[in-house]
């Protein structure tokens, strides 16, 4: 018999001490305000948790903003497939003013999600962009590569927010952008 699990608190010890650190973490905080007009532009994904509609993305992967009119934000996400290129358009907006970098984003309407930007560089030369349970996080930067010491400072914010690294995924990034 394993002494482990020998008692029922041993076994409730074993299962429940990795759902305990999830439940004790803080709330996700994002950036507060951010310039949207600043924000917007060419953004290339340097790394990101890996998710269903990156499937078939094999690199080149940018998301582009553009500041609309009516004061949404235009969507462009592309990447390089295995056939050329893969894109989704979609609106995003602040659904509170005082809140711009808590953005809700919907490429399906009706159906929305949180885009919060957790953490930004002063010189908006990288942005941290996830959700408040953690699921997403992806690693943006204005440019293909994104020096070392900012990607480890980039990464150090998303571990201070509870965003567990491990699932972490980098992206291609070659010669020919979309």
């Amino acid at each position: 018999m394993n002494r482990l699990c020998s008692t029922p608190l041993a076994l409730l010890l074993a299962l429940g001490s990795p759902l305990a650190g999830a439940d004790d973490l803080p709330p996700v905080r994002s950036v507060g305000q951010i310039d949207l007009a600043r924000y917007a532009g060419k953004w290339f994904e340097i790394a990101a948790f890996p998710m269903y509609f990156q499937r078939n993305c094999l690199g080149n992967t940018t998301a582009e903003y553009t500041l609309l009119d009516d004061g949404e934000i235009s969507v462009r996400n592309r990447c390089r497939t295995a056939s050329g290129f893969d894109e989704a358009n979609g609106r995003a907006w602040a659904p509170e003013p005082m809140q711009t970098a808590q953005l809700k984003v919907s490429f399906f309407w009706p159906f929305r999600s949180d885009y919060w930007v957790v953490g930004l560089d002063p010189d908006y030369r990288w942005a941290l962009v996830g959700n408040p349970n953690r699921k997403y996080l992806w690693l943006l930067s204005r440019t293909p590569q994104l020096p070392a010491t900012e990607q480890e400072r980039a990464l150090q914010a998303a571990a201070a927010q509870g965003y567990d690294l491990g699932q972490l995924k980098f992206t291609a990034q070659g010669n020919s952008q979309p």
